[in-house]
């Protein structure tokens, strides 16, 4: 290449470059879309819609929610794998899509290479409770009791392998207790089949309503947060139990080689639309609490829980249904 096509070359490069810059910097320059992988309704879809109602209104631009379920979250998230890469789509993740999943079955993306994190926006509410015929009122009684009738406690879950197995099965480990697992078909089946005493135990956001109401006991809220409505009520954690409080989280992710730029500025809105009273306001009451985490510190959770619920799902033996 000659002197004057060097030359030639550059001073297109001058005249790209700041078009390029300018472009990246006035995100977004039309609607957005998030695609949330399950129906609407549930805490997926309430939890997006509250946040990204904000972020549309600082972003100034119309976000467009997306339900796309089936598959467990598959059908949506690979539909947002597919998508062009341009800071226009972006997928809605809960733990069991990133974390769990595909240690029982094949999935159609990878949780590492094909999306990159945005934030974590918020997690569900959750406690351990338990049916009033039980004799406990704590975690270390229920741990005592188990232990003395080995086999004879039954827990209910959301189905098997769900986030609510699971942490009964983390549970059993950590305490060194035998219980027998009840998958129901979702969390509100299983509450009426422990309201009913056909098992004895539950650990969801279910059961919450039951307890305020005086109809199941709550021995401890999950994870290392207390609810305000019930301000006594220790965690799991408090009560020695660190890994057995897992909670499901809601977060976004984009596709892989989306501009850094539109990632950076929808992260940023996003956790000043969380920190707003009204936001918060509008998670409680839909059962959640913000739980903002930026795209690193989102990043580690995910390879961090990752690793925690491979480990359960190999000691557990748990298999997909």
């Amino acid at each position: 290449m000659n002197r004057r096509a060097i030359a030639a070359l550059f001073a297109t490069m001058t005249l790209i470059a700041p078009a390029l810059a300018t472009a990246q910097s006035d995100w977004p320059a039309r609607s957005v879309r998030v695609i949330v992988p399950y129906p609407p309704g549930g805490p997926s879809d309430s939890s997006t819609r509250i946040v990204m109602e904000r972020v549309a209104a600082l972003l100034r631009q119309p976000i467009v929610i997306e339900n796309k379920g089936g598959a467990g979250g598959m059908i949506g998230a690979e539909a947002a794998k597919s998508a062009a890469p341009d800071g226009y789509t972006f997928l809605m993740v809960t733990t069991a899509m990133v974390c769990i999943t595909h240690h029982l079955q094949p999935i159609p993306f990878d949780p590492e290479k094909d999306f990159v994190t945005v934030g974590r926006m918020a997690t569900s509410w959750g406690a351990m409770a338990v049916h009033p015929s039980l004799p406990t009122k704590t975690m270390g009684e229920f741990v005592a009791y188990a232990k003395a009738n080995p086999g004879k406690i039954n827990f209910g879950s959301a189905g098997q392998a769900t986030i609510t197995h699971l942490i009964g099965e983390m549970l059993k480990l950590e305490a060194g207790i035998d219980m027998v697992h009840v998958p129901y078909k979702g969390s509100a089946p299983a509450t009426q089949g422990l309201l009913a005493n056909q098992v004895q135990v539950q650990f969801d956001s279910t059961v919450l309503p039951h307890i305020k109401a005086g109809t199941l006991r709550a021995l401890a809220m999950l994870g290392d947060t207390r609810w305000p409505q019930l301000p006594d009520l220790a965690t799991t954690k408090e009560q020695g139990y660190e890994k057995s409080g897992a909670q499901s989280w809601f977060g976004i992710v984009a596709p892989a080689g989306t501009p850094q730029a539109a990632i950076d500025r929808m992260a940023k809105v996003m956790a000043q639309a969380i920190a707003e009273p009204d936001t918060q306001t509008k998670l409680d009451n839909a059962g959640l609490r913000p739980t903002w985490l930026d795209a690193a510190a989102f990043r580690a959770t995910i390879t961090a829980e990752t690793k925690t619920y491979g480990d359960i799902i190999r000691r557990g033996n748990i298999k997909a249904q």
